[in-house]
């Protein structure tokens, strides 16, 4: 049958129970840590003096004076500050306030004398001594300043919180005033400053002016003493309107070259308004009229008639005549606007370059000038601001400091707080007691379950042994441990690959795991249930197993070895007929290798021929050769772990050596485990501890269960203290 391979790696997130695991075998710490620090807590509140507090309500704004101020106009709004508030908590606290408050209540003698100072304390002890005692908060939901103050006297609480609220008042009044005297003396060295500029700059003009003859100051610019500037403007705008004339002719006249003379005698008239055409027009149509009345009435002959016609030829003629003085007098004036024009194209170039030679002689001068008007304006900037900051000045001022609520002795001390601090304390002490016990485990690297077997090793738990347990030869069969190592013994027989394996060997990585105690009671078992059994001890340099036996050890596997006795002297029959027993005998110093002899081979051999199962108990496989060789040498081992005793990097070195010498490792062994303590493994053992326990109470079997026990317990013990 195979070896049966553990489960998957478990889900290594803790559950509720492995919390409650680890606080029940951590309780004594936590209890410890708990009752230290609740009692510390309850000592210092009672050593504590009494301390009475007393607290002022104010509300701060920022200061303003009581009169808008009269050259600026209207006063503005003071803007939300978010820092405001913690800048005056500062403030409150300063040296500039609590100093003054020292001095004014006398509290450097007073409380020289309370804290026994051999003399006096300095002012600045004083200060770090009341900066403590003063506690600056913001009313909630609310821009009030709350000012607590504590004291060892209740009056003297109240005194210093109100005092401190009126030196507060002054200090900020006073700084306020301050400042202002200052602006004022820096802007009037300002002004002084900026009036030597203006008379230098003054000065400058005055010089340059009578130096250029002829500048004179016009408007609020500068000129000349020739208008060049508005000669030049004035010329440009009748260029302009002289091209725009000769344009607009010379438009008219192409649209009007174009036409017939019946045409140009229709246009002329609405183009260009002419007196004298319209009036040949007008007689004209006049005569076109009578002509047409009187040659109706009489007829073509009449002289009348004929006279007629003759004046209508004579005006057409005329008005031939006139529209072609028109047509003449627009292409005159086509050509005269553009002579015209280019005369004033002509005369504007000349008087742009008179002026710019004249603007080029004159241009220190206008620079001077404008650099004189700036240092003006900035002379008659400062001195508004001067009147405007000493008016500011004079002004009656308000500090925005109103008391909501003056400071009243308190009725009752404050601190220390009793009932608070033990809560604390007891709050404080389990978080501690609990953190600790968690960090402890932490800590602890060693084996606490079959989990964390399984998940480091790779290899199945076959049994789990309670703690103090004893030789169970002595306890008995019906002991409440030997059903523990049933279960191993069955576990073993279902994992062996082969019926014929049969020489097994316990091995554990440190000293006092357990291995001899188990090795002992799992062949103890093995021989209550029929099978013929031989126990060897091959601890040959700390050998144990003769003690719990209460045999020799004078002679035994050693003195076999050696050829010194037959396989019959040296084994021993027990109490058990079907177990016997090799002591390990006395090993010389020369034979230290004996266990890896051929020897050692042929007597395995033999010993498996004789016996249903041969078991080896072995030293540490970590402190010297020998428990390898076993483990190489017999069909099966068992790796013993105690239970929170070495770490699990040592129980893996262990099993690492045990298959790199070619030794076939069944699985492990958890031992000293306390079921009644650790409810994890309760499950394992636990109710058949509590069978044999309470079959072990009755009142048949009372007498006989307290002897076997105290046997146990004394062999336990024997084996512990070897260990």
């Amino acid at each position: 049958m195979e070896t049966p391979k553990p489960s998957g790696a478990p889900d290594t997130k803790l559950h509720f129970l492995d919390y409650w695991r680890i606080i029940r075998i951590r309780k004594t710490v936590i209890l410890a840590v708990f009752l230290l620090v609740v009692l510390t807590t309850t000592a210092v509140t009672f050593i504590l003096p009494e301390s009475f507090s007393s607290m002022v309500r104010i509300e701060v704004g920022k200061d303003n004076p009581d009169i808008a101020p009269i050259l600026y106009g209207a006063q503005t709004q003071n803007t939300f500050d978010p820092y405001f508030i913690q800048t005056e908590f500062e403030k409150i606290k300063s040296k500039s306030v609590l100093n003054d408050v020292i001095s004014e209540l006398n509290l450097q003698e007073e409380w020289s004398k309370r804290y026994g100072a051999e003399g006096k304390l300095k002012t600045s002890e004083i200060y770090q001594i009341l900066v403590k005692q003063v506690d600056v908060r913001q009313s909630r939901n609310t821009s009030l300043i709350e000012i607590r103050v504590f004291d060892e006297n209740r009056q003297k609480a109240a005194d210093i919180a109100n005092k401190i609220v009126e030196v507060y008042k002054r200090v900020r009044l006073q700084t306020k005033m301050s400042a202002s005297s200052n602006a004022i003396e820096v802007l009037k060295e300002k002004l002084a400053l900026q009036e030597s500029k203006v008379n230098s700059a003054q000065a400058r003009v005055d010089t340059m002016r009578r130096e250029m003859g002829g500048i004179s100051d016009v408007g609020d610019g500068y000129a000349s003493s020739t208008l060049e500037p508005e000669t030049v403007r004035m010329l440009e705008r009748e260029r302009i309107s002289s091209e725009a004339a000769a344009a607009r002719y010379e438009t008219l006249y192409k649209e009007l070259s174009t036409k017939t003379p019946a045409q140009l005698i229709q246009a002329i008239p609405t183009a260009i308004p002419d007196t004298e055409l319209t009036q040949l027009l007008r007689d004209l149509n006049t005569a076109e009229s009578q002509y047409a009345r009187l040659i109706v009435e009489s007829g073509p002959e009449n002289p009348a008639v004929k006279q007629m016609s003759s004046i209508i030829s004579t005006v057409r003629t005329q008005i031939q005549a006139r529209v072609e003085g028109v047509l003449n007098g627009i292409a005159a004036q086509v050509a005269a606007q553009f002579a015209s024009a280019r005369t004033l194209s002509n005369q504007v170039q000349t008087a742009k370059e008179r002026d710019a030679s004249q603007m080029e002689k004159y241009r220190p001068y206008f620079l001077a000038k404008k650099d004189l008007e700036t240092q003006q304006r900035i002379r008659e900037t400062l001195l508004l601001r001067i009147v405007q900051e000493s008016i500011d000045a004079a002004l009656p001022k308000t500090t925005v400091v109103t008391v909501t609520d003056a400071a009243e002795p308190s009725v009752r001390p404050v601190r220390p707080n009793i009932p608070l601090n033990i809560a604390l304390g007891v709050v404080v002490g389990l978080l501690m007691g609990f953190g600790l016990a968690f960090f402890i485990e932490y800590l602890d690297t060693s084996v606490k379950t079959i989990d964390d077997v399984e998940k480091a090793l790779g290899a199945p738990v076959l049994g789990v042994i309670p703690q103090n347990v004893g030789a169970l030869i002595e306890e008995g069969p019906e002991s409440p441990h030997a059903e523990a190592y049933r279960v191993l013994r069955t576990n073993v027989l279902f994992s062996r690959k082969d019926p014929l394996l049969n020489t097994l060997t316990v091995v554990s990585g440190g000293a006092g795991e357990g291995k001899s105690t188990t090795i002992f009671n799992l062949a103890t078992v093995f021989a209550q249930n029929g099978q013929r059994v031989l126990i060897v001890d091959s601890d040959l340099r700390r050998p144990s197993l003769h003690k719990l036996l209460n045999v020799s050890n004078s002679i035994g596997l050693t003195n076999y070895l050696l050829r010194q006795n037959s396989l019959e002297e040296v084994i021993q029959t027990t109490k058990l007929p079907t177990m016997h027993f090799l002591p390990s005998g006395k090993l010389p110093s020369s034979s230290l290798g004996i266990l890896n002899s051929p020897q050692m081979k042929e007597f395995i051999k033999a010993v498996k021929e004789r016996y249903d199962f041969v078991f080896f108990d072995s030293p540490p496989i970590m402190g010297v050769s020998d428990a390898s060789i076993l483990a190489s040498e017999v069909d099966m081992a068992l790796l013993v772990i105690q239970y929170r005793k070495y770490p699990q990097a040592m129980t893996i070195r262990a099993k690492q050596m045990v298959e790199k010498v070619g030794g076939l490792m069944l699985g492990v062994v958890l031992n000293n485990i306390n079921i009644s303590q650790d409810s994890y493994y309760y499950y394992y053992s636990g109710y058949y501890y509590d069978y044999y326990s309470k079959y072990e109470s009755s009142d048949e079997s009372k007498n006989n269960g307290r002897t076997k026990k105290a046997n146990g317990e004394r062999a336990g013990l024997d084996l512990k203290q070897k260990y």
